[in-house]
């Protein structure tokens, strides 16, 4: 209980140093674009935690009326509910994750690491809920008698394997090692995964003789030389393991050994 209480003060904490940044917050409606794509003009750094947060104080009201519901639980009122119980939360998840994985900044990552523990403890809240699981084991039970559609027979199995998966059926003391484990992954899978990304930006494949270039068309072969000359190496090619630069050498290298270095 005081574990919980000290995760909702921190959280409000957290939400309240936010306050000022989050009245035209982008990520807090959907996106009034064509086909719904980000509206990334709209987006800045200062707008992800405030959405974050608020992503999952909206998934936690929207699970507790699932819990709370007098209703025998169906596919429509648990599974589907809980499907569509996070939209803030998924829609500044999916936008930041891909940033991060993409291309990140300083200050994404350090905010990715204050974030890592907290939707870490967040996700742990869901899939170790008893009162929420027990409503969706019910559903699972009788599955075979509910005429779904196999869309929904797919849904309702990666729901209920995922609350399997990640605990639910553990002991207390399990559930509670299995909390600090995950919390302690989270910050570590963040750290590698930067670590990988800032490997991968920092590769330089530079190239000095022209025989080396067999296979490659002229237009790539002037793009790094326009790439080795902005990084100082004038008369040389430069190749990188961005995929604008892998992938066509990949495609059209003759040189086998080259190739290994950059594949």
């Amino acid at each position: 209980m005081i574990k919980k209480t000290l995760t909702i003060l921190a959280v409000s904490c957290m939400m309240y140093s936010c306050a000022t940044k989050t009245e035209s917050n982008p990520f807090f409606t959907e996106f009034q674009t064509e086909y719904g794509v980000p509206s990334f003009d709209k987006i800045k750094l200062e707008h992800y935690e405030p959405a974050f947060l608020k992503g999952i104080e909206e998934q936690n009201q929207n699970i507790e009326a699932i819990i709370e519901s007098p209703e025998i639980p169906t596919f429509e009122n648990t599974i589907v509910a809980l499907d569509n119980s996070a939209p803030i939360l998924d829609r500044v998840s999916i936008i930041f994750f891909n940033m991060t994985d993409a291309e990140t900044t300083d200050s994404l990552t350090a905010l990715s690491i204050k974030l890592a523990p907290v939707l870490s403890e967040h996700n742990d809240n869901i899939s170790l809920n008893g009162k929420l699981f027990k409503r969706v084991n019910d559903v699972y039970q009788k599955k075979d008698s509910l005429n779904l559609t196999s869309e929904q027979e797919r849904l309702l199995d990666k729901t209920y394997k995922r609350f399997i998966r990640s605990g639910a059926n553990l002991g207390e003391k399990d559930q509670t090692r299995l909390r600090e484990i995950n919390k302690e992954l989270s910050t570590l899978g963040i750290t590698f995964s930067n670590n990988v990304l800032n490997e991968n930006n920092a590769f330089q494949l530079f190239v000095d003789k022209e025989e080396d270039l067999a296979g490659l068309p002229e237009w790539f072969r002037q793009s790094a030389a326009e790439e080795a000359k902005a990084a100082g190496q004038p008369g040389k090619w430069l190749f990188t393991l961005h995929n604008a630069s892998r992938l066509p050498f990949l495609q059209y290298s003759e040189n086998r050994p080259l190739r290994e270095q950059i594949y």
